[in-house]
């Protein structure tokens, strides 16, 4: 099994990533050994995950959630996957 995994650092900003063990990465994440991203904005925490089967799906799903803006993700994580068509829609001002 592979996940696709959102943390929450500890300036509230979002890191997206994905890995096989789960339990393993989010340990190294919060002992510094994650990515430089973390490293900086410890501790982190779980704050949302999807399992699939294969390592290559999810890190498509890993890229395509790094390109979403932080509203589509607060969507993703607080379970309103309604929201998503229209925060995809590009504003004009």
């Amino acid at each position: 099994m592979a996940h696709m995994y959102i943390l929450e650092c500890s300036d509230s900003s979002f890191y997206v990533g994905s890995t096989l063990d789960l339990e393993r990465r989010l340990a190294q994440h919060n002992a510094g050994e994650g990515a430089a991203y973390t490293q900086r904005r410890r501790p982190v925490r779980l704050v949302y995950a999807e399992t699939f089967d294969r390592v290559d799906e999810a890190h498509l799903r890993e890229k395509q959630v790094q390109g979403w803006s932080r509203a589509k993700r607060i969507a993703l994580i607080t379970s309103r996957a309604g929201s998503l068509p229209l925060l995809s829609r590009k504003r004009f001002t």
